[in-house]
């Protein structure tokens, strides 16, 4: 599975949609997925391709890891394995 996929399955599941609602457009907001979602989704990739994303809850918009959109997520995440490679 890629990462893409795997990204997006978990999106899916913190929003409680199929995989296939989810686009590489889609924000947080647009998937319903509030600040509690947001924070799980970031643990359960954090799990899943076993790195440490540079997320503040208390302040998202500091960090260097975008969240705005899934494709900006998935982008971030390709970055973060490359430095741990």
């Amino acid at each position: 599975m890629s990462i893409t996929d795997q990204v997006i399955a978990i999106i899916a599941e913190q929003a409680l949609l199929e995989p296939s609602d989810v686009t590489l457009d889609s924000t947080p907001e647009s998937l319903g997925i509030d600040s509690l979602g947001l924070v799980e989704s970031i643990f359960a990739i954090e799990e899943a391709f076993d790195i440490n994303v540079p997320f503040n809850a208390n302040d998202p918009t500091s960090s260097d890891f975008d969240i705005s959109t899934v494709a900006t997520i998935i982008a971030g995440i390709e970055r973060l394995k490359a430095e741990q490679a």
